[in-house]
């Protein structure tokens, strides 16, 4: 496995000039989420990060007992720019995206030169399909903390979204060069890489992503679809394998994972992982038509590992 010191000032130079030296066409192909040949039936490799990554204040779960203990709080001092931030941040987190606005747009109000409360609302303007005002509030964010990580990657995320790889490829190493520990960034730029069927550079990416935060299934199914398309078969299924034990409940993490081993010519285990997905969802057409595919029978068990 990489170690984020394998990315070097040097081979971060190179693999820029390569993506710069790609042609038009193949910047047509660059999106939010990689589609590799030989896996459309699996969907794509997830082009968010976790909301966490951008409400760092936010040291809550997004239950309603804390968001009435925040309420609490802002009753209390309610001319304090954080406490709005916070419980923003948790309504974000709790999917409540009018109410996070309104605390952003309060907390704003209240410290125009609250970075963090700009760039949390970036967020949630990215959630809700408001590009240009997400762009707006990391520009603000940043114009206020240049050495702003989190705004670096969530803009570089926005670019991502809008189609604008240059963009985004530089904002996610401004990410990385100010918080090389950020694992979300090198996952990003994977994906960027990904997607032009650069596999190398996207597979060390994904390992950085992965020796930096082990708990996430997406780097791994990332990597896993990186590994199928220059056709190492085996090694996307030990990551698939990590996948879905890092998160049973990925229905995309066992879709993937089932499609490795029908590949494979594993149906045992193409059929069991087909069969998880569908008891996480039973309606998803993928896992439907592929566990059809190898031969699964409703009822029957199968052996997954």
């Amino acid at each position: 496995m990489m170690q984020q010191r394998s990315h070097s000032a040097g081979r971060t130079g190179a693999r820029a000039r390569r993506f710069a030296g790609t042609s038009l066409t193949g910047l047509a192909l660059l999106a939010a989420a990689a589609t590799l040949g030989g896996c459309g039936t699996i969907g794509g490799s997830g082009g968010t990060v976790s909301q966490t990554s951008e409400t760092e204040d936010n040291q809550f779960a997004a239950s309603p007992a804390n968001i009435a203990s925040l309420t609490a709080v802002i009753q209390r001092n309610p001319s304090d720019p954080q406490a709005y931030n916070m419980r923003g941040s948790v309504f974000g987190q709790a999917g409540r995206n009018t109410d996070a606005m309104a605390d952003f747009d309060k907390a704003i109000s209240l410290d125009p030169n609250y970075a963090q409360a700009y760039a949390n609302r970036g967020l949630i303007n990215r959630k809700t399909g408001k590009l240009d005002a997400a762009i707006a509030d990391y520009n603000r964010a940043l114009t206020l903390d240049q050495n702003y990580a989190v705004a670096y990657l969530g803009r570089g995320i926005v670019h991502r979204l809008k189609k604008q790889p240059f963009d985004a490829f530089k904002d996610f190493n401004q990410a990385i060069s100010i918080r090389p520990d950020n694992s979300e960034a090198y996952y990003n730029r994977g994906l960027l890489y990904q997607s032009q069927r650069q596999h190398k550079f996207a597979i060390d990416d994904f390992s950085t992503a992965i020796g930096l935060s082990q708990s996430q299934a997406e780097p791994y199914v990332a990597r896993g679809l990186s590994y199928m398309a220059i056709n190492d078969l085996k090694a996307a299924a030990t990551d698939l394998d990590d996948a879905v034990q890092a998160e049973p409940q990925s229905l995309q993490a066992w879709t993937t994972r089932a499609f490795a081993y029908e590949r494979l010519g594993d149906k045992e285990k193409a059929a069991g992982s087909y069969a998880r997905a569908l008891n996480i969802k039973q309606d998803h057409e993928p896992a439907k038509q592929g566990f059809a595919r190898v031969g699964g029978r409703a009822g029957q068990t199968y052996q997954t590992f």
